[in-house]
């Protein structure tokens, strides 16, 4: 995860979020395993992990574009 977000970037704001601001991060890992982390906005102070995921290559245009 750690690498993935030293990487990577938001492809997906969710201002509007229940519990506050989040984005959904694509990144990879050293060994290039592409990873998903919805997480509360990086600009907070404490950036707090929803969820992780490694998305479905059916799902997503180049991990970055929702089909």
């Amino acid at each position: 995860m750690r690498e993935a977000v030293a990487n990577g970037e938001v492809i997906e704001d969710y201002p509007d979020d229940k519990y506050g601001p989040s984005c959904l991060m694509f990144g990879l890992t050293q060994s290039g395993r592409p990873i998903h982390i919805q997480c509360s906005h990086p600009a907070r102070e404490i950036v707090k992990i929803i969820t992780l995921y490694q998305p479905d290559t059916e799902q997503w245009i180049d991990y970055k574009v929702s089909r």
